[in-house]
């Protein structure tokens, strides 16, 4: 089963160091299954507790996997190894719209939020045991919570929604839990859930958001929590409407432990209404990030959750950095008091420059999606072939890998600094290179 490298080792370390030197080695290559631990325990003259604790060290570390009966195998890529690796170099000369970032000619000039938090900082200097979250954030914060009809909790702030995500997940499960996931989904996160010991099942999604028999033979499969995007889906733009959370809660109370997290992607940059799934059941968080609408270096996200949930993130934060420094979280204080964003304006801007690349697509006869947010998602027949035609013929796209377990195909085009004669160019050559496809889903 293991051709030419034997498992070595006596204690639970060793033999956890052994495998992975392996994998580093390309000795045990992705995939490949390990022997049951019964059978390596009697090969390596070990008690069988001591190979289950150190398959269940390599799988907090990502090294492996393990599928019930099926048994444990080499993961099919390292847990550390993140998705961005899929990412090609941009040559001098193509035009980059593979990135996700927001336009900068729509983000808010700093300076002076800045300023204003420093000399607020003079006066109230932040010291050790000073509470971790400033008030009047976690009041403008709770107002527009509440607005948009999120459940009453305590308001926290994590650095930025990848960092409130992972509290959250870690708070409430252990290595070997399953995680439902959009899929396609945001990349980030499908890298973090194997790095934190968890298995993802994918869940297919349609521009309303995530399908409900998906996501109910998940929760019925076994899967600890479920993770969903309200709007500004990465990368399909989906928006879950009014009908979808209706249906989506309906499947959540025949699973009330269900940890539900939502990540409200589009806050500030789409005016889409939000149905909220929170409340539903009795673990849950909702999460908000500053990234996208004031700026992806303000790494700062409020999150709010029941109480118990609340909790266990506070606590542990408490053991870690501390608190999000009070500096940022006054800048970002003074961006949404003052009302820096426009947030109608903004999502008006992305919404032209979606729509003009999704009917110039259109003309060509290429279905695309994108309702909401800064991308728009192309299913392709031959996605690899796609994004090296394209890369020729001078623009650069994300490969839909970077977004997918199970789904099909496809390429991420991000429009937010795309104007209309370049959209004409890109729609072309997208059909070009991936051809004209049948209208599908991209579940």
């Amino acid at each position: 089963m293991l051709g030419e490298y034997p498992i070595q080792g006596r204690g639970a370390a060793e033999i956890a160091a052994s495998v992975e030197r392996a994998v580093g080695a390309g000795a045990l290559e992705p995939g490949q299954p390990l022997p049951p631990m019964r059978e390596l325990a009697t090969t390596l003259g070990v008690n069988p507790n001591t190979v289950a604790a150190a398959y269940r060290t390599l799988r907090e570390r990502g090294v492996i996997e393990t599928a019930g009966r099926r048994g444990s195998r080499v993961r099919p890529r390292p847990a550390t190894t993140g998705r961005e690796v899929l990412r090609s170099d941009v040559p001098d000369g193509v035009r980059d719209v593979s990135g996700g970032s927001p336009d900068p000619a729509l983000l808010p000039r700093l300076a002076d939020a800045f300023a204003q938090a420093a000399a607020w900082s003079d006066r109230e200097p932040v010291l050790y045991g000073h509470a971790p979250v400033e008030p009047e954030l976690a009041r403008l914060a709770r107002a527009a919570l509440d607005a948009d009809g999120v459940p009453d909790g305590p308001v926290m702030v994590a650095s930025g929604s990848l960092d409130a995500i992972e509290r959250v997940l870690t708070a409430h499960l252990r290595p070997g839990d399953t995680v439902a996931v959009e899929d396609p989904g945001w990349g980030s996160l499908l890298d973090l859930i194997p790095a934190l010991g968890l298995r993802p099942v994918p869940v297919g999604l349609d521009e309303e958001g995530p399908l409900p028999d998906a996501v109910r033979a998940a929760l019925r499969g076994g899967a600890r929590a479920l993770i969903v995007t309200d709007r500004a889906q990465n990368p399909t733009g989906a928006v879950i409407t009014a009908a979808r959370a209706r249906a989506l809660r309906a499947v959540l109370r025949e699973h009330p432990e269900t940890l539900l997290v939502e990540d409200d992607h589009g806050h500030g940059i789409v005016d889409a209404p939000l149905h909220p799934l929170a409340g539903t059941t009795r673990a849950w968080a909702f999460v908000r990030s500053v990234a996208k609408a004031w700026g992806p270096d303000l790494r700062l996200a409020v999150l709010t959750g029941d109480t118990r949930t609340a909790d266990l993130v506070r606590g542990r934060q408490r053991l870690g950095p501390g608190w999000v420094s009070l500096l940022l979280q006054r800048a970002v204080t003074v961006l949404w008091r003052d009302g820096a964003v426009d947030a109608r304006a903004v999502a008006r801007a992305y919404g032209v420059r979606r729509d003009t690349l999704i009917g110039a697509l259109a003309t060509h006869g290429v279905p695309a999606y994108g309702r909401s947010g800064l991308n728009v998602w192309i299913p392709v027949p031959d996605e690899t072939g796609a994004v090296a035609r394209l890369l020729h013929a001078g623009w650069a796209v994300a490969p839909g890998a970077r977004f997918r377990l199970t789904s099909p195909p496809g390429i991420r085009v991000t429009v937010s600094t795309l104007g209309p004669a370049e959209a004409a160019r890109l729609a072309a050559e997208i059909a070009r290179a991936a051809g004209p496809g049948p209208s599908r889903s991209y579940a």
